[in-house]
């Protein structure tokens, strides 16, 4: 466990939208590199290689020591709101040059597989964060509807923000939720 971090997953089992409770969400913030010369597999690699630094401040993610890579498991640390800390952990479950995909554990907020993947649409390479989600519980869900939803819209827009700065774009993220 590295140090800062709290290894609360550690005999948990990873949970899908599936087993979460109340609405399910589908949330796609995308990103548009107009203008900058990458590949999609160049900002995929990037993506993986300095994940941690592309988070909003307060935030920590505890990449795992052979890097993100299918079957390892990442620490995480996010700010909730109200100075309360959210320590948790995602599960890789899939990743190659061209998108990685998490999985949350028993006792993360929510339920659900986190893809992110770059594509090259019409010759503008384009980053994106999708979330297929549930609560985990009805007080998790009562949470996301007074605010959650807010703060999560939000965290992953600063992350692709970021992750366009590193490579020289001010574009503004796009959300869509369904």
């Amino acid at each position: 466990v590295p140090s800062g971090a709290l290894d609360t997953v550690g005999g948990k089992q990873v949970v899908s939208p599936i087993q979460g409770f109340g609405k399910m969400w589908q949330k796609t913030y995308r990103v548009s590199l107009a203008g900058v010369e990458v590949t999609p597999s160049e900002v995929i690699e990037v993506w993986k290689a300095e994940f941690p630094s592309f988070w909003p401040a307060g935030s920590q993610f505890h990449a795992p020591l052979t890097g993100i890579a299918p079957g390892e498991v990442a620490l995480l640390q996010a700010s909730v709101g109200g100075g309360l800390k959210l320590s948790t952990g995602v599960f890789v479950l899939y990743a190659d040059h061209e998108s990685f995909t998490f999985m949350t554990p028993q006792g993360h907020m929510f339920a659900g597989w986190i893809t992110f993947s770059a594509a090259d649409e019409g010759g503008t390479t384009v980053a994106q964060c999708q979330v297929l989600m549930r609560a985990q519980d009805p007080l998790t869900e009562l949470g996301l509807v007074l605010g959650g939803h807010r703060k999560e819209d939000r965290f992953w827009e600063e992350t692709l923000r970021a992750l366009a700065a590193r490579f020289g774009s001010t574009a503004e993220p796009e959300t869509t939720v369904v």
